[in-house]
């Protein structure tokens, strides 16, 4: 079937990662999880569509359980638990959407010729918000004239 929707379980190979997560036991799921994020941040040349697939599937995991996530609530997605995932995925996680939403990728490439192209991206983009270092507010600078 491929690809049926913009959500992060809504193709083929994510399913497929979230049917080994549930199959695997609790203690491997989030090596499984780092693993996948790992492969996909440190993607020097080319992101393949596999590996974007899975980045977005696994990030949307870490955002599930960060305060201001949504539940990563899909039929497609996990239905077995994760066990409460390491703060440290979650700058992985940027790093990964970063590289799937980049010009080095075959996801984006895919997408980005696809008629709900914007509401991808903003999907991603939603996800990456999430997750990121907050920005620290500048200090209004006064001048005096």
């Amino acid at each position: 079937m491929g690809t049926w929707d913009i959500g992060p379980f809504a193709n083929d190979t994510a399913a497929d990662f979230a049917g080994d997560l549930d199959e695997a036991a609790l203690e491997e799921r989030e090596a499984m999880v780092r693993s996948v994020l790992k492969r996909s941040a440190g993607s020097a040349d080319f992101l393949g569509i596999c590996d974007g697939e899975r980045a977005v599937a696994a990030a949307a995991l870490v955002v599930a359980q960060h305060p201001e996530g949504d539940p990563a609530c899909s039929n497609y997605g996990p239905s077995e638990p994760l066990p409460e995932l390491p703060a440290d995925l979650r700058m992985l996680a940027v790093d990964a959407l970063d590289q799937v939403i980049s010009n080095r990728s075959e996801l984006a490439e895919l997408w980005a010729e696809a008629a709900n192209w914007s509401k991808w991206r903003q999907d991603i983009t939603r996800l990456r918000d999430i997750l990121g270092p907050p920005i620290p507010p500048q200090e209004e600078a006064l001048f005096e004239i």
